[in-house]
């Protein structure tokens, strides 16, 4: 009877205590992550990988939690995105923590590219590679316990090196391309491509996000978000990306970003 105790004591320990990103289907993700000074996509693109990979996405704040997971908020796995830069690499540091507040996955992405937009985008997709998808346990036996500490497993992606035959080179892949440009006469823009239905219009110089284009039903049209908040289309025409920008008077204005 003793031997059989210890058991289902240590098997309640690790329900409480032994939980995995992958046993979770709400993640909690900020609007903004604090170490970075601009957005950079990093909020969308998490979002976005992270249902590919079968999880809830559910807002940072937890009063705009849904019913079912405030009654448990230790169904909840919040995710963070941290600026771990160094001098020559854009460096990103993914982290999940439960409602201890206890890490129970560290994962770092590292990239060579220099454009932020681009560079911190790589090196988070880097670290999601971590992530396992989700395959949800039954959540109601866990509970807060603020005293205990868990063991962290940190992992570290890295970019695999890619070999070069003596005849032929390989190609490069999408985020080793240069940046395409665009450019109204007044702002030069680079265009970033966030995956297949997204991208970035940033500025060439300090990378921070001009507007985020997402596809819509119809080919070459985009929901449009500027950089102060406000949304409207945009689309291309010929080489050219068109923006139509709301004016004051409730009118819109045709901005052409001719490609370099």
């Amino acid at each position: 009877m003793k031997r059989i105790s210890i058991i289902i004591s240590t098997f309640c320990l690790t329900m409480i205590y032994g939980q995995k990103v992958s046993d979770y289907t709400y993640v909690s993700v900020p609007e903004k992550f604090t170490s970075f000074k601009d957005d950079y996509g990093l909020e969308a693109f998490l979002k976005k990988s992270l249902k590919g990979k079968k999880y809830v996405i559910i807002p940072g704040d937890k009063r705009d939690w849904p019913s079912e997971v405030k009654d448990n908020p230790c169904s909840v796995i919040s995710a963070d995105v941290l600026n771990d830069s160094g001098l020559l690499r854009n460096k990103v540091l993914l982290q999940f923590k439960d409602c201890n507040d206890k890490v129970i996955l560290s994962a770092k992405g590292s990239s060579n590219i220099k454009e932020f937009v681009a560079g911190y985008n790589e090196a988070l997709q880097q670290s999601l590679i971590a992530v396992p998808a989700s395959n949800p346990i039954d959540m109601r036996n866990v509970t807060a316990q603020p005293t205990t500490v868990n063991e962290v497993k940190e992992v570290v992606a890295s970019t695999p090196v890619s070999t070069v035959s003596s005849t032929s080179a390989a190609p490069a892949s999408p985020a080793e391309k240069k940046a395409e440009r665009y450019s109204n006469g007044k702002l030069d823009l680079q265009k970033i491509q966030i995956d297949q239905t997204q991208f970035i219009l940033a500025d060439s110089n300090s990378s921070v996000p001009f507007a985020t284009f997402k596809a819509t039903a119809k080919k070459d049209v985009f929901r449009v978000k500027l950089a102060n908040g406000e949304s409207t289309i945009g689309y291309f025409e010929g080489k050219n990306i068109i923006i139509e920008l709301p004016q004051a008077n409730g009118e819109y204005s045709k901005e052409v970003f001719s490609g370099k």
